[in-house]
């Protein structure tokens, strides 16, 4: 919790929230999931790994994950936590990536892509390059499930794909908004 905030407050555009994710955002944010029949999952984001955690204790062994974390202290507990954990695939690096990621480990597409990211918060260009990744890698058939804490910019991200599902998390600090999301 203060790796956390204290992170949120050197950072405070990158890191969207004050404190880790509840267990209860978790589980909404990976109900969408099908963890028998998916091959890849990809995460953005990470922070402590709270749904890390959640998709790397239900996910198949064979099952690849991707688990793509930017801020080098969080990637280091990330690291720590889940490196040689059978499937789990760390990287320090941008989720604007995702699809050389995805080639890296052999997909063209991902089954589910879940993000921790304050799209709210991020510059709108950085948003756009990774939105606009994230519509490739999930391709026609793949779920791409976010949340955030205001819907203030549910309209720009309903330029990029179709809102299927909102659902309201408020065991959670702050409550958030958990997004679930397929292309056009």
């Amino acid at each position: 919790m203060w790796q956390f905030l204290k992170e949120y407050i050197s950072a405070p555009d990158t890191i969207g929230a004050i404190a880790p994710s509840s267990r209860h955002l978790a589980a909404s944010m990976t109900a969408s999931i099908d963890f028998d029949k998916a091959h890849c999952i990809v995460e953005y984001g990470a922070g402590t790994g709270v749904f890390t955690r959640e998709v790397a204790a239900r996910k198949r062994r064979d099952t690849i994950y991707i688990v793509i974390e930017q801020n080098d202290r969080f990637y280091e507990m990330l690291r720590k936590q889940f490196h040689g954990m059978p499937g789990v695939v760390l990287i320090h690096g941008d989720a604007g990536n995702v699809c050389g990621f995805l080639r890296e480990q052999g997909f063209r597409h991902a089954d589910y892509i879940i993000s921790g990211l304050p799209f709210t918060s991020l510059p709108r260009q950085v948003s756009h390059r990774i939105l606009s990744q994230t519509q490739k890698a999930i391709g026609t058939e793949g779920v791409f499930t976010t949340f955030q804490y205001t819907l203030l910019r549910k309209a720009f991200l309903e330029q990029y794909f179709d809102i299927r599902r909102i659902v309201r998390v408020w065991r959670n600090l702050p409550s958030a908004y958990v997004l679930h999301m397929k292309l056009h």
